[in-house]
């Protein structure tokens, strides 16, 4: 799942509107984001499979780091202990929550393969990337959902408020697509270093979001 995890920021907009949308965005994709580092520095593993399921060739060997629920749940309450003073305690706790939530929407799309904890233990996935017309529907809708949302209770200060949100969710649209539809990575490295990429999109999403303000 890619651009559920960017539903759940946008839809976080909501409670948190004060909170700009790029640090909703990192919390919802913290794992995705900490796992391309830990792939760099050999503490977690992934290997390239074509057929591991019909909709991603990644055997996802190890992540206990980046994507299990306990630590996520740690993750979740240093993101909320952080941004608490700045935001206040309620931000804080849907910034938290929002770093939580990538463990959920992976469970629903990974094979079983999401850890509870560290270090073994019982692993969970109901395999929603084995029916791609399902999965493509139910992360579409949250997606465009989310959006509305978002543009209902947001209204734009100026030009680059108007313009610079759209593209970018357009743009994250056409990639959760294309890696849909594409060719598997050649390597694991292209594969981690394409996810640092991310890093672009969120200062885009700052950029754009500090040009609107809650409607």
């Amino acid at each position: 799942m890619f651009v559920g995890h960017i539903a759940v920021a946008l839809a976080a907009k909501r409670a948190a509107p004060r909170t700009n949308l790029a640090l909703l965005i990192l919390g919802s994709q913290w794992a995705d984001t900490l796992w391309p580092v830990l792939l760099f520095a050999g503490v977690e593993e992934v290997k390239i499979v074509p057929g591991t399921t019909v909709m991603t060739p990644l055997d996802f060997v190890s992540y206990p780091w980046s994507h299990s629920l306990l630590m996520l749940l740690v993750w979740g309450a240093l993101f909320w202990a952080l941004y608490r003073k700045a935001g206040g305690n309620r931000a804080a706790l849907v910034l938290g929550a929002t770093v939580v939530s990538h463990w959920m929407l992976d469970v629903a799309t990974h094979r079983p393969d999401m850890p509870l904890w560290p270090g073994g233990g019982p692993k969970l996935g109901l395999g929603l990337w084995n029916h791609p017309a399902a999965e493509l529907i139910v992360e579409g809708a949250m997606y465009v959902g989310a959006a509305v949302i978002y543009f209902r209770i947001t209204r734009t200060r100026d030009a680059v408020g108007r313009y610079a949100v759209p593209v970018l969710l357009v743009l994250l649209g056409a990639a959760w697509l294309g890696s849909a539809f594409g060719p598997p990575p050649p390597s694991v490295p292209v594969l981690a270093a394409s996810a640092l990429i991310g890093w672009v999109f969120f200062a885009w999403a700052w950029w754009g979001d500090a040009h609107r303000e809650p409607a």
